[in-house]
């Protein structure tokens, strides 16, 4: 299909092109973005400046996360299907792209904060009841990435309270919370991280066994302390660690963490996480190294968007004043900076199980060739590039 094609003229008549298409703003539909800055406090005569900022401001993140839902949205329907190297690329520059667009969300907040509380209290009143929690776009974007509705805290529950007069935004978040998430889709992905297996390199059982020669060896150190205090505060630090690694290596224990909410992956996502962190530096594992690092960045600059947020709020109206929607406000936002919002909270956990690289299992000739070898078979993690 070619792209349409009009002609130009200049105000002398000479024609500026022949392969000119849509104008820059008819393109772009500026007409109506320009015009959708509607000041309450104009239209009753009151006009507060600083209205058309606030109003630009929250526009210009509802696009953005608009780009960042169709950039997650493509992800994981490449996450779904078999995962080819070319596509492990592909997810890296769209996760990276969702990044930089975080930073800049983040940075976003300082242009509002140009506005003093007395500035916005002058149009304060027009807001009502008009919230931030309202919206849809930044639920949806929760769903998609993997924020649970058990993990939200009780006034973030109640979406019919908020969107039952608009069915359609009720089907959408439905829809979101039944799809897999992001999160879902990278837990399945880790599941299949080559190498756990038992008959092959086996190298959940190596780890184990890495771990226990290490705290028997620190064991030794400890007991040989001449200093009776620093023996005992040695050996109870080296039984501490000792229950930090057996609550993964006991299934059981791992499992009743994720029940309590204090872990999402499986106890094989979980494995595989740890995998890729120890041998990243291997050319196989590069890419999910990359991958599970901008995951974690992304948790990370939401929450940092968040605590931008949170102070701003406390700025602008206090720590005691209900939010426009009827919220608690400061003390509700603030309630949402918990790890229970960080869908990757696993992947930030991890150097908890990290060893010294001494100790790290080495790979074999045989699990070297699997590597370089390994062909997908339904959207593996490592996948060969035909060479």
């Amino acid at each position: 299909m070619s792209c349409p094609i009009r002609s130009i003229e200049g105000q002398d008549g000479e024609q500026l092109g022949e392969e000119v298409g849509m104008l820059y703003g008819e393109y772009l539909m500026l007409d109506k973005i320009l015009k959708a800055q509607r000041m309450l406090s104009e239209q009753n005569n009151q006009p507060v400046h600083d209205e058309h900022l606030f109003i630009v401001t929250h526009q210009a993140y509802e696009l953005w996360f608009k780009q960042i839902i169709y950039e997650l949205d493509s992800i994981r329907n490449i996450f779904s299907d078999v995962l080819e190297e070319s596509q492990t690329l592909e997810i890296l520059k769209r996760l990276n792209r969702v990044v930089l667009i975080l930073k800049v969300l983040v940075d976003q907040v300082m242009i509002l904060e140009t506005m003093t509380p007395l500035d916005f209290m002058d149009f304060r009143c027009y807001l009502r009841p008009a919230s931030g929690f309202q919206s849809l776009q930044f639920r949806l974007l929760e769903n998609k990435l993997g924020v649970r509705q058990e993990n939200r805290v009780k006034y973030n529950q109640n979406y019919v309270k908020v969107f039952g007069n608009d069915p359609k935004a009720l089907e959408e978040i439905e829809k979101s919370e039944k799809e897999p998430s992001l999160t879902d889709l990278v837990q399945r992905w880790l599941e299949r991280t080559p190498g756990l297996e038992m008959e092959g390199f086996d190298f959940w059982g190596k780890y184990q066994r890495a771990v226990a020669r290490l705290l028997e060896e620190q064991k030794i150190l400890a007991e040989a302390e001449t200093s009776e205090s620093l023996k005992r505060y040695k050996l109870n630090d080296l039984e501490k660690r000792r229950e930090v690694y057996e609550s993964i290596f006991k299934p059981e224990v791992h499992q009743a963490l994720v029940a309590r909410g204090e872990r999402r992956f499986s106890h094989k996502a979980l494995q595989g996480s740890i995998m890729i962190t120890f041998y990243r530096d291997e050319p196989r594992f590069s890419q999910p190294h990359q991958i599970l690092t901008l995951l974690m960045d992304i948790d990370s600059l939401i929450t940092k968007w968040r605590y931008n947020h949170v102070l701003m709020v406390q700025r602008m109206i206090g720590s005691s004043q209900l939010g426009t929607g009827g919220s608690s406000g400061y003390q509700y936002l603030r309630s949402t900076l918990s790890d229970r919002y960080k869908v990757f909270v696993d992947l930030f956990n991890l150097s908890t199980f990290l060893i010294p690289r001494s100790y790290i299992p080495s790979l074999t000739t045989s699990m070297r060739s699997h590597l370089c070898n390994w062909r997908t078979a339904g959207n593996d993690v490592i996948v060969t590039n035909g060479n």
